[in-house]
């Protein structure tokens, strides 16, 4: 996902992206460890994702803290 895709997503959205993340990267995580997966990077793809959405997140909660100011 790109960053200005994420970047039009609401704050809900994006809140709900990150759980949705977090779920799908634990299970990797865990199929990873019982058994290899075909394609590993999708782990690494997916940790970038994570970052990626809490990083805008951080930044539409910090704008709207200025605004509110």
């Amino acid at each position: 996902m790109k960053p200005q895709e994420i970047r039009e997503l609401t704050l809900k959205e994006i809140i709900e992206r990150i759980e949705n993340e977090e779920s799908f990267l634990l299970k990797q995580k865990l199929n990873h460890a019982i058994s290899p997966l075909d394609n590993p990077m999708k782990i690494k793809e997916s940790r970038r994702n994570l970052a990626r959405l809490k990083t805008i997140l951080n930044e539409k909660q910090g704008q709207e803290n200025l605004q509110q100011s």
